[in-house]
């Protein structure tokens, strides 16, 4: 039995153009022929590249299904790569996903990765300057692992994404705030009077507001995790949600910045101990679970705090605020943001620093006034002759003013 020999194509110098032409080949889907197609290129070897790229395309599956490799459909199969191979979770996989959801509103992204333009990349991404700068920028992240996919497998020769600016979102970067000194003193006490049977989740605010642990860290918890000898939490897992959206035991790399041991504030031991002993009887010893014994979910403890919190009049928080009411009352007790950076559980210090600028700053001003108190202490500075300095050219200006 004989196949069809694929054709290839060709290039050659058009001398009325005074341009080179490639020849290729595309299979029309309803006549199941293939169909000649031309581009012209400025030099011999942009016309080789090209026709190189289209070979390297035909040997992908995505090109065989859909003529042509579609950008949203690499999009979709990088993500999906990454998770099979476990550099990404699924609670990440859902993320992306919806990132390129969003993408795919666009006509842009039903195109052929071979025929988008640079121009064509940032005239869409002009158009999302209403989003939100992080929306913007994982939208372009996308762009560029699915361009440089494309690179590395030989799909095109230049990758349009170098001419390509991120825009600035019009709106304001949403920042998390921290509960001010009044109101963690209000919610503390309110806590600290209440029963857990009159506010279940009062442990839980308590742990990530004294200890820093992230919302899903902390409903990770287990008894066994807490060591009332030592006086510490070790975390190493975390709840999250699969891609469908079901809530998950996830345990944390051992490289990741997130497994710590964090000590356990002396005025709050007696309200984990009393969680302790009211989750004895949970399943594989969780510190805590519903009402119909399953895994509390993220949201439903975010959603009572906010309803507590408006009750007593605070806005503005979420449950993750609590932990980064943790990390600012650190950095205003004068805790360095390395010590800090563990305890957070963040996986550079870099992080910490970026999370927290407005915070050192504010206190950036009593640090250099302990650099300036050294140095007149050390003596490499004489205070007398700056006095001096100082009242001569005080008198020299106001006797330029009179």
């Amino acid at each position: 039995m004989s196949t069809k020999k694929e054709k290839i194509g060709s290039i050659y110098y058009d001398k009325k153009d005074k341009k080179w032409k490639c020849t290729y080949y595309i299979l029309d889907k309803e006549s199941m022929t293939e169909k000649r197609k031309y581009k012209s290129f400025p030099t011999e070897q942009e016309a080789k590249d090209f026709l190189t790229s289209i070979q390297y395309q035909k040997g992908n599956e995505l090109f065989i299904k859909n003529n042509g490799i579609p950008l949203n459909q690499l999009m979709r199969e990088i993500a999906e790569k990454k998770l099979d191979l476990n550099l990404i979770g699924e609670r990440t996989y859902t993320r992306l996903l919806g990132t390129i959801n969003t993408i795919e509103k666009a006509s842009i992204s039903k195109k052929n990765i071979n025929e988008i333009t640079s121009n064509e990349i940032q005239a869409y991404l002009n158009t999302l300057k209403n989003y939100s700068n992080s929306t913007i920028k994982k939208i372009k992240e996308q762009f560029t692992q699915a361009f440089n996919e494309s690179i590395n497998k030989g799909y095109i020769i230049h990758n349009p994404m170098n001419d390509v600016i991120r825009p600035k979102s019009n709106k304001k970067n949403r920042t998390v705030r921290a509960l001010e000194v009044e109101e963690q003193q209000k919610l503390t006490n309110y806590l600290m009077s209440t029963s857990i049977t009159n506010e279940p989740y009062k442990v839980i605010y308590l742990i990530e507001m004294y200890l820093g642990l992230r919302i899903g860290e902390t409903l990770a918890l287990r008894s066994t995790d807490i060591n009332l000898q030592k006086n510490l939490i070790s975390v190493d897992k975390t709840l999250t949600t699969d891609k469908n959206h079901k809530i998950i035991m996830k345990y944390l790399p051992k490289t990741y910045g997130g497994i710590r041991q964090v000590p356990i504030p002396s005025f709050i031991r007696n309200e984990i101990i009393s969680q302790m002993i009211l989750a004895k009887n949970n399943k594989d010893n969780q510190l805590f679970l519903d009402q119909k014994g399953n895994y509390v979910r993220p949201n439903s403890a975010n959603r009572k705090l906010k309803e507590l919190l408006e009750k007593m009049g605070i806005t503005g928080i979420t449950s993750h605020s609590l932990r980064h009411t943790y990390g600012t009352r650190c950095i205003e007790a004068g805790m360095r943001a390395v010590a800090l950076q563990r305890l957070m559980g963040h996986t550079d210090v870099a992080i910490t620093l970026n999370t927290y600028t407005s915070v050192f700053n504010k206190y950036k001003e009593a640090e250099l006034q302990k650099v300036n108190d050294y140095y007149i202490n050390n003596e490499i500075i004489n205070v007398d002759n700056l006095l001096n300095e100082n009242s001569n050219l005080l008198s020299n200006t106001q006797e330029k003013e009179r």
